[in-house]
């Protein structure tokens, strides 16, 4: 119904609000400022390197030459209209939403899922702990992604809890219905497994159930585009015609469906939920998915590449390490790999404690006081992760050529 979740909405009424909006130390303040807690965490999000990074990283397909091929930039622009819409109308606050849902995948590693799993394996190797990108996004909007503030010194985001709860709630791969928020204020960096815990806000759940609603009409309509479906769009047709009626297969229809059934259906008692109809054509569009377009025979060539270029980007910067210094250790690189060692040694100044912090303007945390071996091969999947694809090849080029 509509503004059914008026009063659980985000704002100050909220009991939770000061929870919600609490940062992990103050922003810096200036004489006028016209945004609100949540303006400012949209802008400091889409003014970050990260967010402008995501125009070259995978959704599902891997360097299109069709300009209008899905990356994740336009991925995530997708799931800000969609929670708007539904935040909108059911009376929650559509500027944390708006927040949430630009920064979710931040902590995205170049080349979609199939590069996630396979720092994940490289991960559980040296670190004995999975990567997964819903807690990589909040490392870095915690730790890694800088901006500079109003006397250029660089300091973390910073952003506040319900937003950062939103980033490593967000995990649309688990199928369930009815979506409601948890109560307890917990420490977010005890997450350690996806959809462990149920976001804090509803606008949080909002966006989990977005970011699914966006993902599963747009890559049909990519691989439509790209001709993977051609041999199985009279199957997918009927699988749509039977769940709802409509005969046009697209994603307007799709979104506009489930979208629609959602707010229909949506209530504080019920949680975010779609009908039983609806949430068994989700799940069953989500399966056509699997099969059909993300195992397609096309797809694997690609992913077979990907592993090539991480895990010997990995295993270079790995071999490097002197027991000594992270900066010491990335100079040994020099000689042979320059772009390599110029850029991760760049990176590694930000966080280290034996730099000149304020020859290089730097109010941020330090990382890691002791620059052990498992702290540098974090320091690693960090570097890695936050490349774009086309980055992380011309480094890879840079390791095997001469």
């Amino acid at each position: 119904m509509e503004n059914s979740f008026k009063d659980l909405a985000a704002n100050s009424n909220n009991p939770k609000w000061n929870n919600i909006i609490s940062r992990q130390t103050p922003l810096y303040s200036r004489n006028i400022d016209t945004r609100n807690e949540f303006e400012r965490d949209y802008t400091r999000i889409i003014h970050s390197n990260s967010y402008r990074r995501l125009k070259h990283k995978t959704q599902v397909f891997f360097s299109p030459e069709n300009d209008h091929i899905c990356t994740r930039i336009e991925h995530v622009t997708h799931v800000d209209s969609i929670s708007y819409t539904i935040a909108n109308y059911l009376g929650l606050n559509t500027e944390l939403t708006k927040a949430i849902a630009i920064s979710h995948d931040l902590g995205h590693s170049p080349f979609g899922h199939n590069g996630e799993r396979i720092l994940s394996t490289l991960s559980k190797k040296d670190l004995g702990c999975s990567f997964w990108h819903e807690k990589n996004g909040l490392n870095f909007v915690d730790n890694i992604e800088l901006l500079e503030d109003n006397e250029r010194y660089r300091q973390n985001l910073n952003l506040t809890y319900a937003v950062r709860d939103g980033i490593v709630s967000h995990c649309g791969e688990i199928d369930e219905n009815g979506i409601k928020p948890r109560d307890e204020f917990i420490d977010l960096n005890t997450y350690s497994y996806p959809n462990q815990f149920a976001p804090y806000t509803w606008e949080a759940c909002v966006v989990k159930v977005s970011d699914k609603i966006s993902y599963i009409g747009r890559d049909i309509e990519d691989a439509i585009t790209l001709g993977i479906l051609d041999n199985h769009l009279s199957e997918l047709s009927n699988l749509i015609f039977d769940n709802t009626g409509f005969s046009n297969l697209n994603n307007t229809n799709i979104i506009n469906y489930l979208v629609s059934d959602l707010c229909k259906n949506s209530s504080p008692e019920k949680g975010i939920c779609f009908s039983d109809i609806a949430f068994n054509l989700m799940n069953k569009i989500k399966a056509f998915n699997y099969e059909k377009i993300y195992m397609c025979d096309k797809l694997q060539a690609s992913n077979r590449y990907f592993e090539l270029v991480l895990t010997e980007i990995y295993n270079t910067l790995v071999s490097c390490y002197d027991g000594k210094s992270f900066l010491s250790s990335a100079k040994n690189l020099e000689k042979y790999y320059p772009n390599l060692s110029s850029s991760f040694y760049e990176f590694l100044q930000l966080y280290c404690k034996d730099v000149n912090r304020d020859e290089l303007k730097l109010r941020n945390k330090i990382l890691f006081e002791d620059e052990t071996f498992n702290n540098f091969c974090q320091m690693i999947l960090y570097y890695i992760s936050g490349m774009t694809d086309h980055f992380a090849i011309n480094i890879y080029q840079e390791i095997i050529g001469f």
